[in-house]
């Protein structure tokens, strides 16, 4: 009898272990993990991820232990080539190292799978930044029409996590801009400025948090300022409960002595007119 093993995703996970390889497996049979001649590997021109970013801590670890996580690759007839799905920065740094091959798994994979796969592999990196995560899950959700909870389950991530990163794509690019020139960038800073009712709060914000002006604790509290204290409300019922009197005083806070003098008032006004 087979085991579930633990923790298997509904989704294909990208980190490359062995049980990422039963998985592939076992959707397609197909799957296969061997090394491949760097020659014969090219880029993917759709890979949604752009700047590979700094490779020289990752070459330096190429070059020591050899590329350790397999790129994921499929077959491309028409050019006798293997098509990277993921694992562009391996295979950047791969080159830097002098290797002349590097260890993949094949996968039968047509455009619109392996755009997904490339989507959902970006963004579980670690390094991601919140804007590029935020770029990431718009597009998986607008490529491929999923519902924040379908991306959650794509990406390893819970709901509530996918609508949180969406919302800093209603910050606008100069707003961004001036974010990043900053150096806010955490999540939760982020997720502040977005929640700000305008551009000019936003900014404001961004450069407080900078400044360390503000916390993230301060800066919701701004945003939602408590609530205009109500009125002091005093109310007596006597034991025979033959009727109710109420009290509404401006103020919010009261003392015993304003309520008798509250009752010595309306005695005056009732014994003046009687």
């Amino acid at each position: 009898m087979s085991v579930r093993r633990a923790g298997l995703p509904v989704a294909v996970t990208m980190r490359h272990n062995a049980h990422y390889v039963e998985e592939i497996i076992s959707r397609s049979g197909a799957a296969i993990g061997r090394m491949i001649p760097i020659e014969q590997l090219q880029p993917n021109l759709d890979q949604p991820r752009k700047d590979v970013g700094d490779l020289r801590g990752l070459t330096d670890s190429v070059k020591e232990k050899g590329v350790l996580e397999p790129l994921l690759v499929r077959y491309l007839p028409e050019s006798e080539k293997y098509m990277i799905i993921s694992g562009e920065r391996r295979y950047h740094a791969a080159r830097a190292a002098g290797l002349r091959e590097v260890p993949c798994i094949e996968k039968d994979a047509d455009d619109a799978e392996a755009l997904e796969l490339a989507l959902v592999e970006n963004l579980q990196r670690k390094d991601l930044t919140p804007f590029e995560e935020a770029d990431g899950v718009q597009a998986l959700g607008d490529r491929f029409g999923l519902t924040h909870e379908e991306i959650a389950q794509k990406v390893g991530k819970s709901r509530s996590s996918v609508t949180e990163v969406l919302s800093l794509r209603t910050i606008p690019d100069a707003v961004k801009a001036y974010c990043i020139e900053l150096g806010v960038l955490s999540k939760s800073q982020l997720l502040q400025v977005a929640r700000q009712p305008s551009e000019v709060k936003m900014r404001d914000v961004a450069r407080r948090f900078a400044l360390g002006m503000v916390n993230r604790e301060q800066a919701r509290a701004e945003r939602n300022p408590e609530k205009k204290a109500r009125p002091a409300i005093f109310r007596y019922v006597p034991p025979t409960k033959d009727f109710k009197l109420m009290l509404r005083f401006r103020k919010n806070s009261i003392e015993k002595e304003d309520i008798i003098q509250a009752l010595k008032r309306i005695l005056e006004q009732l014994e003046a007119e009687t």
